[in-house]
């Protein structure tokens, strides 16, 4: 079963006991920033900035935009890959190798069609940006995969994320398959370590067991759609549970996670799963929602203009309508601000300033920066 993700916003009412939202003005007075609206996109899924201040804009049906900021023209960058566009895969991901200014290499994540449905694919390619606002990928190499696909559309997740050592991360997500959350024959619901070109990471944490498994830095993982660094360098990663049990999860090496075997919510056909006390085996969620909030994006806020929340988690949930913002001591978490926004909220990056940028679901989706009042 698919996670509230895809209700309608009625039914979501319905499920929550509350009835639509409260008018975009009330939402604007409720808001500690100022929110400045740049552009608007059909359906976008994630965007990264580039060095001289433009940003790239993955739309869900395959189209990547390229934005002035200042200007806010938006650009089409052509070359990019065919999608499985459908329920909720399409062109996700997008985040520029650590060295593109040297070599223009940005990578794409995409649901991609094959024998048995859908899986999630990572590839990269050069960028060339041309004297018109727009520019093509060329030499597009893919580098990952999903061990299996499956019919349905959903639960790809496919974020990615460099570290400070070159290694690339891919959140995996297990595509509505529960199990294979658990299995070491695949990579599925797992956490990626690879090197930039796709091969393993040396030290990866089953690297003795087989070409599959010498890729996953953990396991027992749902629908990870938000994965950043903290200050110390720890990753933090937020997923979808199924009917309540969300989670925010600090990850650690060759960890299990739990899923399906536990979960703090309950299977769409309210059947009960064990909870996280049941099994010490596997790790706990440091936070979790019952109900949820759809989280869909993460950042672990570095910068000084919002300087009350320095080392905070800002979550971006699309049921919820809502930045989640949760402060983080230690190895602890707790939520401690819920932020109206009036719309499904996706994607969220923070800029070298210090600004947030925030990007709305679905159609007409809108590129919101955000600074304080």
């Amino acid at each position: 079963m698919m996670h509230l993700e895809l209700f309608s916003t009625y039914a979501l009412a319905l499920v929550t006991g509350a009835l639509a939202g409260p008018s975009e003005q009330l939402v604007a007075r409720q808001q500690p920033f100022k929110s400045t609206a740049i552009t608007d996109h059909s359906e976008p899924w994630a965007f990264a900035f580039l060095p001289e201040n433009r940003i790239l804009v993955n739309e869900r049906r395959g189209n990547m935009r390229l934005v002035d900021p200042t200007t806010k023209a938006k650009g089409t960058i052509t070359g990019v890959p065919t999608v499985a566009y459908g329920g909720q895969g399409g062109l996700h991901d997008v985040s520029l190798h650590p060295n593109y200014t040297e070599n223009s290499i940005v990578y794409v994540s995409y649901a991609e069609s094959g024998s048995g449905g859908a899986g999630c694919t990572a590839a990269r390619a050069k960028l060339t940006l041309n004297a018109n606002g727009g520019g093509a990928l060329s030499g597009l190499e893919v580098i990952w995969r999903h061990s299996q696909k499956a019919s349905g559309g959903l639960q790809f997740a496919c974020r990615m994320l460099f570290g400070s050592d070159g290694a690339l991360w891919i959140s995996s997500g297990e595509i509505n398959q529960m199990t294979p959350a658990q299995s070491m024959t695949g990579n599925l619901g797992k956490m990626i370590k690879l090197y930039d070109n796709g091969t393993a990471f040396a030290g990866n944490p089953f690297a003795s067991q087989g070409a599959i498994q010498s890729q996953i830095w953990s396991l027992g993982h749902r629908n990870p759609l938000g994965i950043d660094w903290d200050a110390q360098g720890r990753l933090w990663e937020v997923e979808m549970g199924p009917m309540g049990g969300d989670e925010l999860n600090l990850i650690e090496k060759g960890a299990n996670y739990g899923w399906p075997l536990v979960c703090e919510g309950k299977h769409y056909n309210g059947t009960n799963i064990p909870k996280h006390s049941t099994r010490p085996d596997f790790k706990a969620p440091k936070a979790n929602w019952v109900p949820v909030i759809s989280p869909a994006g993460l950042i672990i806020y570095k910068g000084d203009l919002f300087s009350s929340w320095k080392g905070n988690a800002i979550i971006t949930g699309l049921s919820s309508q809502q930045l989640v913002r949760v402060t983080i001591t230690g190895d602890t978490a707790k939520e401690a601000q819920r932020i109206p926004m009036g719309k499904r909220m996706r994607g969220i990056r923070e800029d070298k300033e210090g600004a947030i940028w925030v990007i709305e679901d679905g159609a007409n989706g809108r590129l919101l920066k955000l600074t304080p009042n």
